[in-house]
């Protein structure tokens, strides 16, 4: 399928200004990375417009022509071969970032790979991340996968957390990580401090060079090392599910655009009334479909409610998504020629910021409850209004 592409107005942002970070471990760096993704979306969908965005969306994306503005791409294989002038916000099963971004990037896929210049900071996350040699971040580095390569330079701080972390560039700032294992290559420069946690020792190269500190943090306990697979296989699969809620997002969007428009309408209208609905459906469903197993005529019909019901789970899911997507989508100048276009890529974002922040601690259960209410409510809403009398 040919990628889709969209110009657009520009969105200019103030600079962020990240502080080095300071403490270890895995939860840190999700949590920062979460965050940064947060920030990054929610500076596109309020910033004040300017000129000349590109929206990119497609079985495979390569980007060829400049971007003087800021580039959005989800797509199964996404290659950045020209410059961009502004942030970067890309999404795809592998994803090549080849030339320099203007501002920061933030990036997710199966197998992600940095080659160019990034004149702020760099939020990456995969199921494999390699920043290559000729790559200078120069702003901090947050980065979490189940394998990490950095050969290239990176100005700020580093927080790292993966399955293996191998370090073999020059890094300005300290160095946060937690990973199963870490080494350091020849090619190692940290003018920082190095802060690790993980089971296995350091393995660092006799010419790797720290000039601060070297901390090994507090050693996981044999039950939480027994665990630690299972930890990443759950890891895992939440990555893979959430890809293919991102995938089934953009094809509900690309396929049915009224139908999809219409339920992403029906909850911006009503709000309130969509998330009284969805609680009723979310928090009563289960409960009625088990009094119905009391009786043996109700068992079928108790098991057949309880099959739909989760079915229903991620449509609603998606359906939350959308909704947030078309609300951003809306506060950016567009016409019908690239509406469809916009809504993918940023129902693809939405999936997968619902993602992050559903993994908060203490919130993300929270998040994850009204998104859930919601799109269950913005369903119930359409099927009234479409269903006689």
């Amino acid at each position: 399928m040919p990628a889709l592409r969209a110009g657009g107005r520009r969105h200019r942002s103030g600079t962020l200004n990240h502080r080095p970070a300071r403490n270890g471990g895995v939860l840190a760096a999700v949590r920062l990375l979460a965050v940064a993704s947060f920030l990054g979306f929610a500076l596109a969908a309020t910033a004040a417009p300017g000129d000349f965005d590109r929206f990119v969306a497609g079985a495979s994306v390569t980007e060829r022509a400049p971007v003087d503005g800021d580039l959005f791409a989800a797509a199964g294989s996404v290659d950045v071969e020209a410059p961009v002038a502004g942030d970067a916000v890309v999404a795809g099963g592998t994803v090549r970032l080849g030339a320099d971004v203007g501002r920061s990037v933030y990036a997710a896929g199966g197998r992600l790979t940095l080659v160019g210049r990034v004149a702020h900071n760099a939020r990456l996350a995969g199921g494999q991340v390699q920043i290559e040699a000729p790559a200078h971040v120069a702003g901090n580095l947050t980065v979490t996968a189940g394998r990490v390569e950095l050969l290239g330079t990176v100005d700020g701080s580093v927080g790292a957390a993966g399955g293996h972390v191998r370090i073999d560039g020059r890094i300005g700032g300290d160095v946060d990580v937690a990973a199963g294992s870490i080494e350091l290559g020849p090619n190692a420069r940290i003018d920082g401090s190095l802060r690790y946690r993980s089971s296995e020792p350091l393995q660092r190269d006799p010419t790797a060079q720290v000039t601060g500190t070297v901390e090994r943090l507090g050693a996981e306990s044999a039950e939480e090392a027994h665990e630690r697979p299972m930890r990443w296989i759950g890891t895992a699969f939440a990555v893979l599910w959430t890809i293919g809620l991102a995938l089934l997002a953009a094809i509900a969007v690309a396929v049915a655009p009224r139908a999809s428009a219409a339920v992403s309408q029906a909850l911006h209208r009503q709000p309130g009334f969509a998330l009284l609905l969805g609680f009723i459906v979310l928090v009563c469903t289960p409960i009625a479909a088990v009094l119905a197993f009391v009786t043996v005529i109700g068992i079928p019909l108790g098991l057949l409610a309880l099959l739909v019901y989760l079915m229903l789970l991620p449509v609603a899911w998606i359906v939350a998504a959308v909704g947030i997507g078309d609300w951003f989508v809306t506060r950016l100048p567009s016409s019908e020629a690239d509406a469809v276009m916009r809504r993918v890529v940023a129902a693809v974002l939405a999936v997968v910021l619902l993602a992050f922040l559903a993994r908060v601690p203490w919130v993300g259960g929270w998040i994850a409850f009204v998104a859930l209410m919601a799109g269950l409510g913005a369903l119930a809403l359409q099927m009234r209004r479409l269903l006689p009398g």
